[in-house]
């Protein structure tokens, strides 16, 4: 069987060079349509969403027990591992290839299968089981450590020697397109005597990605590079908001709490592991050297482009306000996770791993308007005179992300969240 990621794959389907749903991706997501049927899974391909149980009742896929593509999340699916999945994506794109009659000249099964993305509905694609977010770029952890430590005490003394991370919450993690209602929370600015309760003012976003764990692992047990590697199903882009006063009052001496549990935003497809492997690089040098456990063999970051636009409530049209790319993180996703499980920490099948903000070295790449504004101190100029040093009620954030191939894109879509008053 061709390989997926075969760059001369086409498929019937016509597809954009510029799409993120090239033949060499097919995201996994959870969809509902106009037919009334409840939600399933899917696999999109061009401006198309490929409907997998339609498939599965047809019988041109066959990954076990019927009814997985019809579960209203990807849990289901994960669980069966990493050879079913390998198999299930190498049968989806030999069903899409322009040289296969199978699906291509089925005018009965292309009618029920092939549904027009302009007419469904994303969901959540997995039940999140579990949410931690890590801290990995090292030039966002420089710039936040030299504002409010100054240049000499920019990184802690930890941060160099594993992945800092903090335990969120899985239940406010929502999916693109779901408005974020401005949160509430003690208030203590430096010049106050004493804190008040109220809407947060400093209202932030951090672009991330996610991963999403595929298979658990036993309580009491470590992992290894390659067994953390089998583990992780895929990747969404992620949106991590973030209350930044009232992270300021609250997080001595535990770290981010209500600051961060109020929205956490993922796009709706995931982007297999297997889809990013022609783009995988080996991330920046670390010194000093991990400890042995963490330690990698191989490259375990990927040459990925992410985007963020602002739209301001009283602008048209969103302005870029970020470009950066998933390659300058510190400590990768792997370690992320090795490091996760070192304690003896279970994993779930379900678990979300946020990769901490991402930034780049230049300034246009700063992945948070803590940066980009300098902690307020620089305001962020957009088309038409508005200015923005945090997000104001109405603002829209758009984050994309996407890697580049010859002559096609492995893309995520987009992840999108409008700000609504806090009352």
């Amino acid at each position: 069987m061709t390989n997926p990621n075969d760059p001369t794959l086409r498929s019937f389907i016509t597809v954009d060079p510029l799409s993120d749903f090239s033949i060499q991706n097919l995201p996994y997501g959870v969809f509902s349509a106009k037919d009334g049927l409840a939600p399933r899974v899917g696999v999109a391909i061009g401006d198309y969403v490929l409907d997998l149980w339609e498939l599965e009742q047809d019988s041109r896929l066959d990954v076990g027990p019927l009814g997985v593509f019809s579960a209203p999340s990807l849990n289901p699916f994960m669980a069966l591992g990493p050879k079913v999945w390998s198999r299930t994506r190498a049968r989806i794109s030999e069903l899409l290839r322009d040289d296969n009659p199978e699906l291509r000249d089925n005018d009965e099964l292309r009618r029920r299968a092939l549904v027009p993305m302009a007419d469904v509905k994303l969901h959540l694609p997995i039940a999140v089981a579990g949410y931690t977010d890590f801290y990995s770029s090292k030039e966002h952890a420089t710039n936040v450590g030299v504002m409010f430590r100054g240049k000499d005490n920019a990184l802690q003394p930890n941060w160099l020697h594993m992945p800092i991370g903090y335990n969120g919450r899985a239940s406010t993690v929502v999916v693109s397109g779901t408005s974020v209602r401005r949160p509430r929370g003690q208030l203590k600015p430096p010049t106050a005597d004493a804190p008040s309760f109220g809407a947060c003012k400093r209202l932030d976003f951090e672009l991330e990605m996610g991963v999403v764990v595929g298979q658990p692992s036993p309580i009491g047990e470590m992992l290894t590079e390659k067994q953390a590697e089998q583990m992780i199903f895929g990747f969404v882009i992620l949106n991590d908001w973030s209350a930044r006063d009232i992270q300021q009052w609250e997080y001595v001496p535990l770290g981010p709490f209500q600051a961060k549990a109020f929205a956490t935003s993922i796009s709706p497809w995931i982007v297999t592991r297997e889809a990013l492997e022609p783009f995988r690089m080996r991330g920046p040098a670390q010194d000093p050297v991990p400890l042995p456990y963490l330690r990698q063999a191989q490259p375990n970051n990927y040459d990925m482009q992410l985007d963020v636009a602002l739209r301001a409530a009283p602008m048209n049209e969103a302005a870029n306000i970020s470009s950066t790319n998933f390659k300058y993180m510190y400590w990768s996703s792997v370690q992320q996770l090795v490091h996760h499980a070192s304690s003896g920490c279970a994993m779930n099948v379900g678990d979300l791993l946020g990769s901490g903000t991402i930034s780049g070295p230049e300034k246009n790449q700063r992945g948070s308007l803590l940066e980009i504004s300098w902690n307020g101190t620089e305001p962020l100029e957009l088309p038409g005179g508005v200015k923005r040093t945090f997000l104001e009620d109405g603002d829209s954030l758009v984050m994309r992300g996407w890697c580049q191939g010859d002559g096609y894109r492995v893309g995520f879509g987009e992840v999108e969240g409008t700000i609504v008053p806090a009352e």
